[in-house]
């Protein structure tokens, strides 16, 4: 009987977590080692802290801190919960500047072009750990094709792991 007890503790758990939104899985502070990739090799890294804190109901404090000792730099945005019904959110950049994130599965998906450079972003929560990728492309130019081609310039990623 107290093992019955356990397993439905569980998976109610299981099903609060469940339910819960990304941006709430993500609230800490979060430290790891971003790995900068340009023509399929490694290029530098960068200590990377990411800090999260609730708001409102509706958005969070994403503030990103690169300690790097060329380049160091902070982007202080905010997450913001767009659709809550088709997990729609909005990384507010600023200055009118808004990237529109897509929830699938657990991750975080953001596809979008600035001055001709195509860029992917995403993050994804995997069990303690929140791992964030940007790959950024060029679009090939190729005559009399039905299908467009982009060439992968760079690629950034972060296995950050909950500190706070």
């Amino acid at each position: 009987m107290k093992q019955l007890w356990v397993l439905f503790f569980l998976i109610l758990a299981l099903n609060v977590y469940a339910q819960q939104l990304f941006a709430d899985q993500c609230i800490g502070v979060w430290k790891g080692t971003m790995q900068l990739y340009a023509k399929s090799m490694l290029m530098d890294s960068v200590p990377v802290v990411l800090t999260v804190k609730k708001q409102t109901d509706t958005s969070w404090m994403w503030k990103t801190e690169y300690l790097s000792t060329k380049l160091p730099m902070t982007k202080d945005y905010v997450l913001r919960l767009k659709d809550k019904k088709n997990q729609i959110y909005v990384i507010d950049e600023g200055q009118g500047v808004e990237l529109i994130e897509f929830l699938y599965a657990n991750q975080l998906y953001s596809i979008f072009e600035t001055e001709g450079v195509l860029l992917t972003s995403s993050y994804q929560m995997n069990q303690s750990k929140l791992i964030f990728e940007v790959v950024a492309c060029k679009k090939i130019v190729e005559e009399n094709k039905q299908v467009s081609n982009y060439q992968i310039t760079s690629v950034q990623k972060v296995v950050l792991t909950r500190i706070e």
